[in-house]
Parts: structure tokens; sequence; C-alpha cells
């Protein structure tokens, strides 16, 4: 089975497999969206994250490479009273990345990218966000694989803070957080959780 295969079967069961809230780092983060800003979702999937933004007042583009999960996104988006872009597109193979296009790039547990992809992937974020444009990630630390309650199961898909550290050194006010709490988001991400939180400015 392909890898959209696996995703697309997982989210053809019932119900939302993240839930239907915002992930709680991006939550945590509202006060820095502005209504009428330009917001990225990378990997979307069903559109917690990028209807959070919409109910904002962004104009949210919300990318994701499952077509079954943008169909859930975009109901999403109609039952809570919002417009939401969607666009279904494998950020790793060969989407053409806008250019100095968003206020704000959001990349959520985005960690199908591998070791050696990673670095394509922050550089295209990086280069998709306008000058003074802010970046809001989270993703697990190689802890997370004693928890096993989300997420990749290769350490090289995880994140450590030298490695963000050094993915966004040209980034100012890089700010960076490790933390384990407890993640209640579906049934994909459930329980006890390694991990890392990213903001920095372009």
């Amino acid at each position: 089975m392909s890898e959209l295969d696996r995703w697309n079967e997982r989210f053809t069961a019932p119900g939302y497999l993240f839930g239907t809230q915002p992930n709680a780092f991006l939550a945590s983060q509202a006060h820095r969206l502005t209504a009428g800003a330009k917001a990225l979702s990378i990997a979307d999937g069903e559109g917690r994250n990028g209807v959070f933004l919409a109910e904002h007042g962004l104009d949210v583009l919300a990318v994701d490479f499952s077509p079954v999960a943008l169909a859930k996104s975009r109901e999403l988006a109609a039952s809570r009273g919002v417009a939401l872009r969607t666009e279904e597109a494998d950020i790793l193979g060969g989407w053409a990345w806008p250019m100095s296009e968003f206020d704000v790039v959001v990349a959520i547990f985005i960690q199908f990218a591998t070791a050696a992809e990673q670095p394509d992937l922050f550089a295209n974020i990086k280069r998709a966000l306008k000058p003074g444009g802010v970046l809001l990630m989270q993703g697990y630390r190689p802890e997370q694989l004693a928890y096993g309650t989300g997420g990749p199961k290769t350490v090289g898909n995880l994140y450590t803070r030298a490695l963000l550290e050094a993915a966004f050194a040209d980034f100012s006010d890089l700010d960076i957080r490790k933390h384990d709490d407890v993640v209640h988001e579906g049934t994909g991400h459930d329980g006890m959780s390694a991990l890392i939180d990213l903001v920095a400015k372009k």
C-alpha cells in the first residue's frame, strides 16, 4: 500500500482522525494572528487547524495530498461558516511552493519528511513566508518513540532543538520550547507526548 493509500484509508474512517479542535499549541498563538493576513497550513489533513485560522479571519490555503482529508476539511469549514481554500498537493513531490506569499505558515506535526527531505522542506517553508512573516511549528522529539502516542516511528523524522536551531538560524525572534504534555487530538494523537514548539519570524 502506498503512503497516499494508507492516509486515504485512515481518513475514510468515520469522524475526524485528529479531532475537529485546533492543535493546542496553535490555539495558544492566536494573539499572533491578524484578520486579513494570508496563511498557509501545511499537511492540513481534515482541516482542524486551517479552519481555526479561517475563524480568526485569515485568508487560508490548506494543502494536503489526501483528497479524502481535504473533502472533510471543506465540510468542517462549511459547518463552521468559514471559507477555506484547499489544494491537493504532495509538498515533497514537486509542488510549486508560492514564494514570499504568506504572513503565517503553520506546520503542525508535518513529520512525514525524512532527515534527508527536511532541508528542502524547511527551505521551502522559509521561501513561502513574506519578510516579517511568522512560522508556527510543532512536532515530536525523539523521546516520543518511547511514548508511542502518535507520530512517526523513525527517529530521523523527529525534531531536536539543535536541528531546528540550525534550520532556522537566519530567522529573528527564534523561540523553541521543549516539553512533555498530554495531547488529546482525536484517536491519532492521544496521550503523553514529547513535544517541541517553534515560533520564528522571517
